[in-house]
């Protein structure tokens, strides 16, 4: 059974449509990364599997219940949404002491997840003088605290810098290969690439596509990268011809859907100079961005 099931889950706020039936199965003991542009829905679902917001319809589950009918939740479930939510007048440390002791949490588990997470020297500082990069780590040594089985993180990497962003691949990572589930939202791709096991995408509110993100890569092709002085005239040419094109600065296009030879056919019949021209599998960015504005996925996904 997956560790979280939606179905054909919806949500309005007035006129607005959030999150627009959306069905989607989220396996045990993996990342699974959630992707969307923003405003299409990532926190408001999020919000709904924890029960902070009431769907318009359809169902939310976690381990097969509404996450409020879990037994003993706070020991099963770790949740980041909105960096550590610590009250600025205590330390790290007592924030966290309480947080234990509202979990039935040993006290011993403070130090293990302050070193964790790398705050230790900063246990007996005020949260309120906290760095952004700094609340987040505070957010997950909270969530850690219990040692859940599933951890559902917001943007974790908000306000970390790449050290930190590092630090947060590795955790993420070894939590996986201890079996736990983790379900990530996140905007930095690139990173993502390195730590997620799965993909989920969204795009206004509705489910583009999940799956692994060798499956993904492979079912979008080859990437072709070209630099000429004349992009936007090549650019132009094959997008009449039907490929997806990004440019790249003022000399650089990004080719989906077309083939090197396509690319090199266009740009000869035009006399277009082809200064440098690489090929490689694509990349989650370039699936992202292709995913994402191409219209017919909005209808591929309803």
């Amino acid at each position: 059974m997956a560790v979280i099931e939606t179905h054909e889950l919806t949500k309005r706020f007035g006129s607005v449509l959030a999150v627009d039936r959306l069905s989607l199965e989220i396996e045990a003991g993996a990342v699974t990364a959630f992707l969307g542009p923003n405003g299409a829905g990532k926190t408001t679902t999020l919000r709904m599997l924890l029960g902070l917001v009431q769907p318009t319809g359809g169902t939310a589950t976690i381990w097969g219940k509404p996450y409020r009918n879990l037994s003993d939740p706070l020991h099963r479930v770790g949740a980041v949404l909105e960096g550590s939510g610590a009250h600025p007048g205590r330390t790290a440390r007592r924030h966290l002491l309480i947080q234990a002791m509202a979990a039935r949490v040993s006290p011993s588990r403070v130090d293990e997840v302050l070193e964790q997470t790398g705050i230790a020297e900063a246990g007996n500082r005020l949260a309120g003088g906290f760095s952004l990069g700094m609340r987040q780590r505070l957010g997950l040594a909270t969530a850690l605290l219990p040692e859940p089985d599933l951890l559902i993180l917001d943007e974790p990497a908000n306000g970390l810098d790449p050290e930190g962003v590092r630090w947060l691949r590795d955790l993420l990572r070894d939590l996986a290969e201890q079996g736990r589930t983790v379900l990530v939202s996140s905007h930095i791709l690139a990173e993502v690439a390195q730590s997620a096991d799965r993909a989920v995408i969204l795009d206004q509110g509705r489910l583009v596509t999940q799956a692994s993100l060798e499956e993904l890569t492979a079912a979008q092709g080859q990437v072709v990268r070209i630099r000429t002085p004349r992009a936007d005239d090549l650019q132009a040419a094959l997008t009449a011809d039907g490929a997806q094109v990004v440019a790249d600065g003022h000399d650089r296009i990004t080719v989906s859907g077309s083939s090197p030879e396509r690319v090199a056919t266009l740009a000869a019949e035009r006399s277009i100079p082809i200064f440098e021209s690489t090929t490689d599998a694509m990349r989650l960015e370039d699936v992202f961005l292709r995913l994402t504005s191409a219209p017919e996925a909005q209808q591929e996904s309803r």
